[in-house]
């Protein structure tokens, strides 16, 4: 698989073993924290918001508003569960969400979204 790292972020669990549902959910409401606190133009995030149309680096609110964390939440489980996005923990992917994940000081975790090809 070949690609580029098109963002990265730091998200703090309290555990030295969670599961990949709390991962998600760790990484959502960081995300969703991170932007109501600043409201900036575009939401970057791992699913998209409702009611949002989607842009080069992310997700464009039509209505300049608070996103629901909990709703954004429920929404990357479905997409998970839905193969929108995968989990690679040290370059392994994770396919069920009660699979716990060990962190140690050199963790990798990737949050790879797939995205449909044009005209194929």
């Amino acid at each position: 698989m070949t690609g580029k790292l098109l963002h990265q972020l730091t998200v703090e669990v309290e555990a030295e073993t969670i599961t990949v549902k709390e991962l998600i959910r760790a990484r959502v409401f960081h995300e969703v924290e991170t932007y109501n606190n600043k409201k900036p133009g575009v939401f970057n995030g791992l699913v998209q918001p409702e009611e949002a149309e989607a842009v080069l680096n992310g997700y464009r609110l039509r209505k300049q508003r608070k996103i629901d964390a909990e709703q954004q939440y429920y929404v990357a489980l479905d997409a998970f569960q839905k193969n929108g996005f995968f989990v690679l923990v040290d370059n392994f992917q994770i396919g069920d969400l009660e699979e716990p994940i060990i962190f140690s000081d050199d963790t990798s975790v990737s949050f790879v979204r797939l995205t449909p090809l044009v005209g194929g």
